[in-house]
């Protein structure tokens, strides 16, 4: 079967210099998502794609043997916070591992966290979590649609009691709180003048190299 794929205009003037050597970027218009010239090309490439894989034979037959091959229970390293001990695990086809906690390492399991409940198109996903020290306090990142970005979130795993903090603009990130619960360390991106949210997020993406993150440490609302 013959195909004719979507031709990508190549810009010869594109250059970039590197500590002082030239390289050319002919492609670097593909790297702005929202360009009409970037979407149609998207779009000629899905109209190439999708009828294929809509007719594939043996589309049906893969990903029954996927499924079977994934489907098993799966268990993180147990931690301990406090005087409870934490661990993720998921049954097998859950679309996110669940944090479960016991108040001892003989005592049943019960669900701390599901990140399945989030929404019900499975579009918001847990990307971080971290507990303190002595399990005063729950932070966690959530992202939508499978985006790098992440807003940070707090609770009080005693009745699971929502604070009011929340930080945005997190992204490629780890969590670390004081020994003392009274702050956490993460990295978060500057915002820039001028933009709007959706030119924003895309700029920042690509101009990482000269906006790198900031060490910051929050102090939590009690």
């Amino acid at each position: 079967m013959a195909f004719k794929y979507p031709a990508a205009r190549r810009d010869t003037t594109q250059v970039d210099e590197y500590h002082g050597t030239k390289i050319s970027d002919p492609y670097v218009w593909l790297e702005d998502p929202d360009s009409a010239e970037t979407m149609a090309f998207v779009e000629e490439q899905n109209n190439l794609t999708m009828p294929y894989l809509e007719k594939c034979a043996i589309r049906a037959r893969f990903q029954q043997r996927l499924t079977e091959l994934y489907d098993y229970p799966k268990y993180s390293c147990p931690y301990k916070r406090g005087s409870r001990y934490f661990y993720f695990h998921n049954k097998g086809l859950q679309n996110q591992d669940v944090l479960y906690v016991q108040d001892s390492l003989d005592a049943p399991a019960t669900v701390f966290f599901d990140p399945n409940t989030l929404s019900k198109d499975g579009t918001v996903a847990l990307k971080m979590g971290r507990l303190s020290e002595e399990c005063e306090y729950f932070a966690y990142g959530l992202s939508s649609s499978g985006s790098d970005w992440v807003t940070l979130r707090f609770l009080k795993p005693d009745g699971l009691t929502e604070l009011p903090d929340v930080l945005e603009r997190v992204k490629f990130s780890c969590l670390a709180w004081t020994h003392d619960a009274k702050g956490i360390f993460y990295n978060c991106y500057p915002r820039q003048e001028g933009k709007t949210d959706g030119e924003e997020l895309t700029d920042t993406s690509l101009i990482q190299k000269h906006v790198y993150p900031t060490l910051y440490l929050v102090q939590i609302l009690s």
